[in-house]
Order: structure tokens, then sequence, then C-alpha cells
């Protein structure tokens, strides 16, 4: 499952998020077993990893990554060459997720219970000071500009949060030492809802959403006022991705002019015109730049094909890559998280069955270091496939997807679990996802499909999904349900559905518009009714609702068509088995979602399994509760669609040594 209601516009964000189970993403694998691999214990899938989320200082003189620490993801450091380690946080209540490196302090955030309103802290390097910086309760901030190598802010970030005003979010000065707060913009007349920085870290650009308009502000300097420079319908797509280096015009990421695909060029911000094309791909949207910050070059460009892709724009970084490309055959590489000198750089090397491991690398020595193996208890031998496929729909569309064979059987009259990504307007991609690998240890085939709406295939493609939920992009679903069986790979009486978020919805669909395809049905925290689910978006989607009414539909104006593709009024139809998931403090698809299902179906004195969570939101994060959730998911799935799977001898060991 593709963890993500999505992106509206480059400006403006949404993302019904289902984040759970999802790999921080070596060795090259080995034959792949041909017969049937042991049964691997569910919480070797689920569990945290040993070690993830490698970074080196600016300095290049210690490296930091996280690890478990009474079950909860934490900050350790070490110094370089050094076997000593410095666990920097002691934190309990939630994992510790995304964190860099300021100076000699460490900047992370967490949530509580996921609510989704994240807390700010910062950490010196012994873990003797730790500071919160923005409001416990209440109130989502997040890092605007870590204002890196900017003279005088050595010890200030820049942070955006939306205490003042729930719906838009300010920008402040931080001082991460003293936690000293500083309003840098009295946003109370304009209520711009993002910004955008220079290198030098002064916010040049603010965006605001109007109806369905984006709208991009303009200064040249902090002193002048902001002026409207670009709007755009939100079907359009004109996203400032970085200042040149000079801070006097942009690299852009657009579809203007005709373009379906994005693209990235350098735009001249004084003639609002598009100057130099940087890169285009014809299949797919380009998005993504990186640069040398040293050099102030512009490195390579990545998008989502198959695989994860790059271009090159840069010898010296083509140079590195090609100098690893014999280090990792068979194995996807990246080069990131480097010092200030760009000597010293972290690299992780994976696969759709390696879960990844981390290296250092030395670059003028060119020596390469075995730092952690994500999941060394992961035997990438034992791991299936993830198999690029593609179909057609019932209306002639290519729809992309993934299909993952269980291995050392036979790929005829398997039972299948569909798994519709979250999103929607997001992407189902390759890689080690721990879901699917737990299903195929199982006995399951498991399809996911990039259905109409999916992210990175052009405008077209994402508009054709535009008040098509639970109808055209539904089909879809449905119509690789109906190849699996054309192709003899799906049992078609042992076929499940399972996704989160939009896939929970999805999940929902599936089982009440086509309720004699499905043997059983799993929902995590999917919307079931469109009426409840437009009533109770957080309050920082506000601006976006008319997006949203024209992307999804108006709960007035189009009051049928939701009424339609609301599956809580059509439980009456549900045939299968069905177990919900819920976390009880989810701000995106509230609880009420599966409540309204659940009771609809007691009413008709229809068994369903509901698990809820009172401390999670959009997606189950601790550990403990991800080992419930799969645990129970893995027992109904065996009892209504149950492979058959006969495990290995050597399966009883492994169970016992996972434990």
């Amino acid at each position: 499952m593709n963890n993500s209601i999505t992106t509206l516009s480059a400006a403006a964000g949404l993302l019904l998020l289902a984040a759970c189970g999802q790999s921080e993403n070596t060795k090259t694998p080995a034959k792949i077993t041909e017969a049937p691999p042991p049964v691997i214990d569910m919480r070797d899938f689920f569990k945290n990893p040993e070690k993830a989320g490698f970074q080196i200082s600016p300095d290049g003189n210690y490296m930091s990554w996280r690890a478990p620490w009474k079950n909860r993801m934490n900050i350790f450091v070490k110094k370089m060459g050094d076997s000593a380690e410095v666990q920097v946080t002691q934190d309990t209540v939630r994992d510790i997720g995304g964190y860099f490196w300021k100076g000699d302090r460490l900047v992370y955030s967490r949530d509580i219970n996921g609510d989704e309103n994240f807390i700010l802290f910062s950490a010196s390097i012994d873990g003797k000071d730790v500071k919160r910086l923005t409001p416990e309760k209440g109130v989502r901030a997040g890092t605007l500009d870590r204002l890196h190598n900017v003279p005088g802010m050595e010890q200030t970030v820049l942070i955006q949060m939306n205490q003042r005003n729930p719906q838009v979010f300010d920008p402040y000065t931080c001082n991460i030492a003293t936690g000293e707060l500083k309003p840098l913009y009295d946003n109370s007349k304009d209520n711009f809802e993002g910004w955008i920085t220079d290198h030098a870290g002064v916010i040049r650009m603010a965006t605001k959403t109007e109806g369905t308009d984006n709208v991009v502000y303009y200064r040249a300097t902090e002193k002048e006022p902001f002026a409207e420079y670009m709007r755009t319908g939100f079907k359009d797509s004109w996203g400032p991705l970085l200042f040149t280096f000079d801070n006097a015009n942009l690299i852009v990421s657009h579809n203007l002019n005709g373009r379906d695909k994005t693209a990235i060029v350098e735009w001249d911000l004084a003639g609002k015109k598009e100057t130099k094309l940087i890169f285009e791909n014809a299949d797919y949207d380009v998005s993504n730049v990186d640069y040398s910050e040293k050099r102030k070059v512009l490195t390579m460009v990545t998008w989502t094909g198959e695989k994860s892709e790059r271009h090159f724009l840069d010898d010296q970084t083509k140079a590195m890559y090609d100098k690893l490309a014999g280090k990792f055959t068979g194995l996807e590489y990246w080069v990131y998280g480097q010092n200030d000198e760009e000597t010293k750089f972290m690299v992780w090397a994976g696969s759709d069955r390696d879960p990844g491991t981390y290296y250092f690398y030395d670059a003028p020595a060119d020596k390469l270091e075995k730092v952690a193996t994500l999941r060394p208890w992961i035997d990438p031998t034992q791991m299936a496939e993830m198999k690029p496929i593609s179909y057609q729909s019932r209306d002639g569309l290519t729809i992309h997807g993934y299909l993952t064979l269980p291995v050392g059987r036979e790929a005829k009259n398997l039972p299948v679990v569909i798994n519709p990504h979250g999103g929607p307007w997001a992407r189902d991609d390759w890689g080690f996802n721990p879901e699917v690998q737990l299903l195929a240890n199982r006995g399951y085939a498991v399809l996911q499909m990039n259905f109409r709406g999916s992210t990175g295939y052009g405008r077209a493609f994402w508009e054709k999904s535009f008040k098509q939920w639970g109808k055209t992009m539904q089909d879809d679903i449905t119509d690789g349900v109906e190849w699996l069986k054309k192709e003899g790979v799906a049992d078609p009486a042992r076929i499940a559905i399972y996704g989160g978020s939009y896939g929970g919805y999805a999940t929902l669909a599936g089982i009440t518009y086509t309720p004699d395809l499905y043997a059983c049905a799993v929902d995590y925290v999917g919307v079931s009714n469109m009426f409840t689910f437009m009533n109770t978006v957080p309050p920082y989607w506000e601006p976006f609702k008319k997006m949203m009414y024209e992307m999804v539909g108006d709960p007035q104006k189009d009051s049928l068509l939701l009424r339609e593709a609301s599956p809580v009024f059509f439980v009456d139809r549900i045939k299968c088995p069905l177990f919900i998931a819920q976390g009880a403090m989810d701000p995106r698809v509230n609880k009420d979602e599966s409540d309204q299902v659940v009771a609809a179906l007691k009413a008709r004195g229809v068994s369903v399994q509901y698990l809820v969570k009172e401390n999670e939101g959009h997606g189950f994060h601790n550990e403990e509760n991800r080992f419930e959730f799969y645990g129970a998911m893995e027992k109904f799935l065996d009892q209504y669609i149950g492979s058959g799977f006969k495990p290995a001898t050597a399966a009883a060991d492994s169970v016992k040594k996972a434990a």
C-alpha cells in the first residue's frame, strides 16, 4: 500500500495518508529459492528497523541515526571512527521521524497519538539538553528553512505553525538553543498559506489558495510588500523548487503551455517565462532536482517510472555514481547525506526483496564501508519479486502496477489480495514493501495498481479521476481483478481486497458496488461517507475545499453523486466478511467513518471485526499496534481465503528464532 487525500496542487498538498508498514528503504540477493520459503514471523516484517535514517554532521565529525529504544525510534550519535554510541533522545511517546543537523544540535519532530499536530524539538549532541520549540498541543508545526550556512544564523531556523489561525501557517525565526520564537511576517491580513525562501533564507515568495486558483506572490527583498506574481487554475502545475544560486531566477517544475507531463525548467523572474528546459520525460512527470550546496550546481533530476529513475546534470555526480555502480550489482542505490565539504557521504542500497543497507562513502579515497542493515533478520532470498505490469481498462486506458507472486508457487489459481493505494492522488512504486512481502510469504499473490488519478503519469491521467470515486476509478481496480482471472493467476473464489485511507475507501466500494467479486475485505482507516468526510477534514484543509469539490464533488451541488459514491449507504449489498481498523485520533479520516459502517452492519445482524486504537491516528505507527493489526489481518485472511500454504520444515525454527 502506498501510504498516502493527496496533493491538490503544486502549492497545496492534501494527503489521506495511511502511514503504516512502510520500510525506510546490501548485498546482492543469492539465487531466489525455488521451493516455498519458511513461514516468517509477522513481527519480522513490522518491527522497527535495527538502525535507519543515517546522516552525517555538517562538519563531518559525527554520524547520526535512528534506532529502537523501549519500542520507539530515537536518535543516536557517534563520532566518526569511534565505536561508542550516545543516545541523544529518550522518547517513549512516539517514534521520532524526520530530523536534521543544525550546527552541533539536532532538530526533530513528533506528534502525540497520531493527531498530526507535530511538535518541534532540538537536542544537544550529548542528549543532556532537549528543548521543546513549539506548543505541545493543538498546533501543527514544521521547519520552513534550516538556514544552513547562512551567516549570523548559526543557531536559528525558520519554522511555520498554525498557532494564530488553524487554517494557515505563519513563519517564525526559532533559536534552537534557547527556544526563542519571533514572528517573521505579520500574516494576519494576507493569510498566506505557504512560504518560499531564497538561498540566504529570505522569504521571497508566499502562496495562497483562492477558490480553485493557486496564487503565488513575490517580493524582490524582505523590505518590499508582496505582489501577485502567478495565478494558475488548480489543474495547472507551477511549482518553484529553488532559486538559482545567484537568487535572481527560479528552478521550476511546471506543466504550462500545453504540457501534459511536468518538466523542470529555469524560469526568468522578471520576464515571467521559461528560459531553459532542464529536463522532461515523455512518459512521466518530473518534479525533483538535487544540487550541490558547496559547488552551486544542479546535480541530477529524479522521477518515478516503473522504478526510481535519475538523469545526471553534473559530471562529478555522475562519476561518483559510476564508481559505485559495480559495488551494487542488481540493487538500487542512492547517494545522500553529505558533510559540508561534500567529501563524506551516506549511501543506501536495496531492492524489492532487500529492505536495504547503509554505507559510508569516503569520496576522495573511494572507500565504501558498510554501516548497518535496516532489517538484518530478513533474508532477501526468501522474499518475492515485485514485477511491474500493465493492463487495459475497459475504456482503453493503460493501467500500470505491480504484481508480486509467492515464491515457490505456480502462478495459477492463487489466492489474491488486491491492494489499492491511498491518496488517491499518489501512486504505488517499486521497492521493498513489508505488507506485500508478508502476504506473499503466506502464499498470496498481491496486485497493486496505479488507477486513474495516480500521480506521475501526467495531467490528463490525473484529471480522469475527477468526480470518479466509486466509478471509473473503481472500475480500474475491478479491471485489474478481471485481468488476473483471465491470466489464470487468480482463483476467482479466493480474492480479497485490502487498502488504507483512499485504499480503504476503495475496499468498501469494492464490496458494495461489486459484492460478488471478493471473498473478504480489510478496510484500514478508509472513508465511508463522502458527506461526513468533507465536514471533518483538518482545519488546514479548509482553504482547499473548493478544489476538493471540483475533484471529488460538492456536497450540495453534487449531493446525488456523493451519495452514490458513499459505501455507507449501500452496506446492505455487502456479502463478504469485513475487518475494519481505525485510529481514534485520525485527523484525516475521522473515526466516525468506520463507526458508521460497523453500526450499519450490526443493525443488519452482520458480524464485522473492528479494531480501534485510542493512541493512533491515520495509520498505526507504534510497533505494538502494528503487530496487533497485522496479526489480526493475517488470521482474518487465512480464515476466508487461506492459501493452503504448507511451510517448509524450517518454519518452526524460523518462528522460534524470530520470537
